[in-house]
């Protein structure tokens, strides 16, 4: 935002101070992956830069990582795994998560806050504990080690960021919509998916999305409650480190950083657009 013609010169001093400040925490989080991302491309089986690197010769670069992560079967296995767990986990995480956060925004509904407080609870227990509570209780209903039980352990934890989403734009919705389409004779289903799904899909939207990242980039709870047939991307990358140093990791954590930035790109588009939406609603 830029400043005003008639700022002082505190104002002036504090806002241009401000945006650097702002400049170096975002350089001091992002240096990590700048490092990441060209050392992805070495020709040599290294974690540093090689001198042929450094003199930018193009016979130190190369894409044997990505060629490697995209022909070895164990990558390709992991990979498919987590295709196969992270939809599925954000399919219930949206379809729970937006109809928790429907209900909780009734005013009717009695000890909202505390409900709403153990439905978000995922993200503030420490993952660990939250792992190792899921291995207790799947073995004892049997879901230890199982496809449905890393999906459910996924959907859990990723409900949270679609209630908190779908909640934000529940905020702006104008409820006379949804009693205008009752009064008109649409049954609840009807009102739902013709009238307020439309206005509140941005939201809904973008929670998914953090769900999917958040299913897609997890290791923890599925080292716990997984079984060699879950090993997915990330269990894949933690297993590199600790039992065999493959520069091969870093091309894989290329491809999830791009991925990363494609995702939250969209969900900066998408809440946008529905500070649009709830714009345009009538007060």
């Amino acid at each position: 935002m830029d400043l005003p013609p008639y700022a002082t010169l505190g104002q002036k001093i504090w806002h241009y101070g401000f945006l650097v400040i702002c400049g170096l925490i975002f350089f001091f989080l992002i240096a990590p992956i700048m490092v990441i991302i060209p050392l992805s491309f070495n020709a040599e089986d290294f974690f540093t830069f090689t001198p042929e690197m450094l003199a930018f010769d193009p016979e130190g670069y190369s894409l044997k990582h990505y060629r490697d992560f995209f022909t070895n079967p164990d990558w390709q296995q992991a990979l498919w795994n987590s295709v196969k767990i992270a939809p599925a986990a954000t399919f219930l995480s949206v379809t729970l998560g937006t109809l928790a956060a429907i209900g909780l925004s009734q005013d009717h509904v009695p000890f909202r806050r505390a409900i709403m407080a153990i439905l978000i609870s995922p993200m503030i227990v420490p993952l660990i504990i939250s792992a190792a509570g899921m291995y207790f209780f799947y073995s004892r209903i049997g879901l230890q080690g199982t496809y449905l039980g890393v999906v459910l352990a996924h959907a859990a934890l990723g409900i949270p960021f679609v209630i908190i989403t779908v909640t934000a734009t529940l905020v702006g919705f104008d409820r006379s919509l949804t009693r205008a389409s009752a009064s008109l004779g649409a049954d609840p289903v009807t009102t739902f998916f013709k009238v307020q799904m439309p206005l509140i899909l941005p939201g809904v939207i973008s929670g998914g999305l953090f769900a999917f990242i958040t299913s897609f980039d997890e290791v923890v709870v599925v080292l716990f409650v997984g079984s060699a047939n879950q090993q997915t991307l990330p269990w894949q990358m933690f297993t590199g480190l600790r039992e065999q140093i493959s520069p091969t990791i870093l091309a894989v954590a290329t491809i999830l950083v791009v991925i990363s930035i494609a995702l939250l790109t969209t969900v900066e588009i998408l809440r946008r657009r529905s500070e649009k939406i709830r714009g345009m609603s009538p007060g």
